[in-house]
């Protein structure tokens, strides 16, 4: 079929296959014989280049990007696959931050579709194989690939541990372990961490970015049965020596960033693919040369507007930590999907804020009210009102905060942050 143009082909794509961002858990295929078969189908792209393999609850996204921008300062070209995007698909899909071009996607779906009906591997496969595909043609150096849910399941974790002759996996990272997808990772953060330690591949050594007594035994246990070498990036010299360096000049400003900097610096370390100079140079323009967005960034000066993509309590303690430095009023316009755990995210979020609760454009969002009536339980003198598209309730926002000389954050899931982008 050649006659799908850009849109058709985006559109094709969500129609015949689930997305977990539209539809949740029924998107969810846990095991790899779809992705295997696909895979063969295209010749095993995975294996024509190397690549880091990063899992973890939080900080995937910005890790990911942090190494692929230091390694892009030292030369490299590099793949980049991360989910979900913002605003554009192709954000899924990058080379030296380049989104892959609308008519490489269009192509691969239109040679690739009777081969995508005969499989029906489910949305994050087919971009994946795409992504894959892509790296492979375009003959990249390194890639660094983001798990979508878990790891040890996840349909990246196809990705062969590199040998002398083939491509494959050089460095595992994993982040660290929150409480998110529990109804798939199990409910306790050993069982989580055993599902994202799947990634630890025979010897290919892994970096664990945040240390936790629950956890760190399930990360042990795995590398030695592995042979591969461990490193605990909190545990490392880095927060002496270079903290202040990196941190000061990155161009990701949240607080919670101070982990992933040291995570993504021992990761490249562990490599020695960079300097010191390509990493700091990385650091520095990570957004830049990545196009990294939605991470404590700031939308407009005034008001003040800062979005964030954290969403789930893992991530919000974090954001809610940093949304006291933001000037008072502060207006906050907050949405979220029905598979977080709603109750603990509203514990998190500051008392004194002026709410307004919202909706993405997905089957997933909490209805803006039911956020609205949530947060009145808590505090029944609160301030919100419930608006039911995130564009309307941005413009209230900073309306009101135009008038009261206050602030506006923006957050509470990836498809709210998406709509104030786009």
């Amino acid at each position: 079929m050649h006659f799908m143009n850009y849109e058709q082909t985006i559109a094709y794509l969500y129609a015949s296959q689930p997305a977990f961002h539209q539809v949740g858990a029924a998107a969810y295929k846990p095991g790899l014989a779809n992705t295997q078969a696909l895979m063969a189908a295209l010749d095993c792209p995975q294996k024509r280049f190397i690549s880091i393999h990063i899992a973890g609850t939080n900080g995937k996204g910005s890790v990911s990007h942090l190494i692929a921008a230091s390694l892009q300062c030292a030369g490299l070209k590099v793949g980049l696959y991360t989910s979900p995007h913002l605003v554009d698909f192709r954000e899924r899909i990058r080379i030296n931050g380049t989104m892959i071009p609308q008519q490489q996607v269009v192509d691969f779906v239109a040679q690739h579709q009777s081969l995508l009906e005969h499989i029906k591997p489910s949305f994050f496969e087919t971009t994946m194989a795409m992504a894959f595909d892509y790296f492979a043609r375009e003959k990249v150096d390194i890639a660094v690939i983001e798990t979508g849910l878990g790891g040890r399941l996840d349909s990246t974790n196809i990705l062969p541990p590199a040998t002398d002759h083939t491509g494959g996996v050089v460095l595992s990272v994993i982040t660290n372990i929150g409480f998110d997808h529990t109804e798939f990772l199990g409910d306790t953060l050993a069982k989580i961490a055993a599902e994202k330690a799947g990634i630890i591949k025979p010897g290919v050594p892994c970096v664990i970015g945040e240390s936790h007594p629950e956890t760190d035994p399930v990360f042990i246990a795995q590398a030695m049965e592995c042979g591969s070498e461990l490193f605990f990036a909190d545990q490392h010299e880095y927060l002496r020596r270079c903290r202040k360096r990196y941190a000061g000049e990155c161009e990701l400003k949240g607080i919670y960033q101070e982990h992933n900097l040291q995570t993504a610096f021992v990761a490249l370390r562990a490599l020695h693919l960079t300097n010191r100079e390509s990493i700091a140079r990385g650091f520095a323009q990570v957004c830049t040369l990545t196009g990294l967005r939605g991470r404590w960034e700031k939308l407009t000066d005034t008001p003040l507007t800062i979005c964030d993509t954290g969403h789930n309590a893992h991530g919000i303690a974090y954001v809610a930590e940093q949304l006291r430095t933001l000037p008072r009023p502060l207006h906050i316009v907050f949405g979220m999907v029905n598979d977080k755990d709603v109750e603990r995210v509203l514990d998190l979020l500051p008392a004194d804020a002026l709410y307004i609760f919202t909706q993405a454009h997905t089957h997933r969002a909490i209805p803006a009210h039911e956020l609205q009536t949530m947060w009145l339980a808590r505090h029944p003198q609160g301030s919100c009102a419930a608006v039911e598209t995130v564009s309307r309730a941005v413009e209230q926002a900073q309306a009101q905060a135009r008038v009261d000389g206050g602030s506006v954050f923006i957050g509470g899931s990836n498809y709210v942050v998406g709509e104030a982008l786009a």
